[in-house]
């Protein structure tokens, strides 16, 4: 996508009549956007900013520039990092009416952390329930018995999300893998391509967690941020503002879509004693407290 007149000239005042062999990488150190990202992140910045001229050069060539920048802003304004290999949020390509644009998306990581962040959660977590393991679940009284040493195959048969409050409120959902898959059919245009055809959990365990917590969490500014903003796609531009397009993108990149989405499994086991904030934006300010 061409930038805005006055960013043109903004980009061209040093080499007047000629635009950067790179525009979008132009586009990000120019002054107003990247003191944007500077204001946002502080020191984190440069890192951030690095990330995301790799992954435009690298899974989003093509794209409308100013999308793929509205949704890198968004990230960096939950302080959600956008390396694909952390799984907290993604930038992905979607053809929307024919026209390739970027997608915002926050993985079910990025909620965890937001929730973690408000400081008002003792117990969260989300899981796969395998074949064999579920021995019952009561949708009224939420009881859920379980045998995990019970476990049959490696066939997935629902999901369960868990939270409880500092001040004891709790609430725990289950959800059948059906039921995950007729929500995402009539929620998701996306379903069947990109993330839900390579990693299907992983969108499983987001659907879940992100239900539960909109409707029973306590939703710090971040989180409402972060649902309203999540599987949009967010025009911006250089006085500020943001633009959601409120109809969804239509035709998913599917092959563009893989990698963003692809849940790292040696990571799921090394990251149990691991911060989870550790390779963040956020890290450092949790380490000053």
């Amino acid at each position: 996508m061409a930038t805005s007149q006055s960013l043109k000239k903004e980009l061209t005042k040093k080499e007047p009549g000629k635009l950067p062999k790179d525009p979008f990488k132009a586009l990000v150190y120019s002054a107003s956007i990247k003191k944007r990202f500077e204001d946002m992140l502080d020191k984190q910045a440069n890192g951030f900013i690095t990330s995301l001229l790799n992954l435009k050069q690298e899974k989003l060539k093509g794209c409308d520039n100013m999308t793929v920048l509205g949704s890198a802003l968004k990230a960096a304004s939950l302080k959600l990092p956008i390396d694909p290999n952390l799984g907290f949020a993604w930038i992905i390509p979607f053809k929307n009416h024919g026209k390739l644009e970027a997608q915002f998306q926050v993985g079910y990581r990025g909620f965890i952390q937001m929730a973690q962040r408000s400081a008002q959660y003792k117990k969260l977590n989300v899981t796969e329930i395998y074949e064999g393991q579920l021995k019952s679940f009561n949708p009224l009284t939420e009881e859920l018995e379980l045998d995990l040493d019970n476990k049959q195959s490696d066939a997935v048969i629902g999901y369960a999300a868990y939270f409880r409050l500092l001040n004891g409120f709790e609430k725990m959902v289950y959800w059948s893998k059906e039921k995950v898959t007729a929500h995402a059919k009539r929620f998701s245009k996306s379903f069947g391509n990109g993330p839900w055809k390579t990693d299907f959990d992983a969108m499983a365990r987001k659907t879940v967690l992100k239900n539960m917590l909109s409707t029973w969490g306590i939703l710090s500014i971040d989180m409402q941020e972060a649902i309203t903003s999540d599987s949009k796609i967010i025009k911006t531009n250089e006085d500020n503002y943001e633009v959601f397009d409120e109809e969804a993108a239509d035709e998913p990149e599917v092959n563009a879509t893989d990698v963003e989405y692809m849940e790292a499994e040696d990571e799921e086991e090394k990251g149990k004693d691991r911060d989870p904030y550790e390779g963040t934006p956020f890290a450092e300010s949790m380490d000053d407290k």
